[in-house]
């Protein structure tokens, strides 16, 4: 399979969720995803099969982390340069403080949190 190159802007963009502009490249065994959310846009937790890795590129976003209401779960205001390192089945929700673009990795390639939510 040859090599692929391309500008963001070609990469076809949804709108999963209200607040939320997304742009996914799918590899065989990652999914990139450029992901721009408006401020107050708010990812409900959930989790996923997928390994996370999820990098704020700007803007300011709180993180909701671990099960609500147990002994490990914490909120996280996180900012350009954190990274988030979700494990497989994790659970997590991110509110966008004010706008905000993370740049996020899933593997294996699947659903994001996004794609559940009504």
């Amino acid at each position: 399979m040859p090599a692929t190159v391309r500008c963001i802007d070609e990469v076809p963009a949804d709108r999963p969720i209200a607040l939320l502009t997304r742009r996914r490249v799918f590899g065989e065994q990652m999914l990139w995803a450029h992901v721009n959310l408006a401020a107050g846009c708010s990812v409900a937790m959930h989790s996923h099969a997928s390994e996370q890795i999820a990098f704020i590129v700007s803007g300011k976003v709180r993180w909701l982390l671990g099960e609500p209401g147990s002994d490990t779960y914490r909120e996280l205001e996180a900012g350009p340069g954190t990274v988030v390192e979700l494990p497989s089945e994790f659970p997590h929700g991110v509110l966008a403080l004010v706008d905000a673009v993370i740049i996020d990795v899933l593997s294996p390639p699947g659903e994001m949190g996004v794609d559940n939510q009504e």
